[in-house]
């Protein structure tokens, strides 16, 4: 479900940017290979990049029970993992000034649109990847760094630094549909209460 959140955001943040004028921007790559020698490098060239900088896995959710009782049976399964992603945005355009209008459309989007769900996001479900989505609902939140932390960012990303902005997608699930165990319903209790007072 990463690259299926990722290629939604890219994809709705690309159809936002070019109905503001700046079509056909928008890139789901690796920032760092700008100032590679990769025959990829090109692919991020006066484009608006969209990186994974790192993943958490959000503990409050960690130890909920999981099970769905089907036609009579309960199944038990390991609960899911829930992940916050976080989303560098960076602007390469060909201009400085149309790299700064990119990065101001993409805050305006994302403050206009901070929750996505499978209701109300209109995506290209012809693509392969998207076989296995059905329902989803991330949210989005900017996300600031200290200057030292944005620093060490870039510095680990290639030492160029860009007009960019930092997004925290909460709560991607990831699920195996593996089962543990099955069991019956419990439907009801017999016994009388008589039985404890001898």
């Amino acid at each position: 479900m990463i690259y299926e959140a990722l290629q939604i955001i890219s994809e709705q943040l690309d159809n936002y940017l070019s109905s503001q004028g700046l079509s056909n921007l928008v890139k789901l790559e690796n920032i760092a290979l700008l100032d590679s020698s990769s025959e990829n490098a090109a692919n991020v060239n006066g484009k608006v990049v969209l990186t994974l900088l790192n993943l958490e896995e959000d503990s409050t959710q960690k130890n909920l029970p999981n099970f769905k009782v089907r036609n009579g049976v309960t199944e038990y399964k390991n609960p899911p993992v829930h992940l916050n992603l976080f989303l560098l945005i960076s602007a390469n355009c060909d201009t400085y000034d149309k790299s700064l209008r990119c990065i101001s459309k993409t805050i305006q989007f994302f403050q206009g649109k901070k929750v996505f769900t499978s209701t109300n996001t209109v995506y290209n479900r012809t693509n392969v990847a998207f076989d296995v989505v059905d329902q989803f609902r991330f949210n989005l939140e900017l996300y600031t760094l200290s200057l030292e932390q944005l620093n060490y960012v870039w510095g680990t990303l290639g030492g160029r630094q860009l007009p960019s902005v930092i997004y925290k997608i909460q709560l991607i699930e990831i699920e195996q549909d593996i089962k543990l165990a099955t069991s019956g319903v419990i439907t009801h209790i017999g016994g009388d209460l008589n039985d404890i007072n001898q």
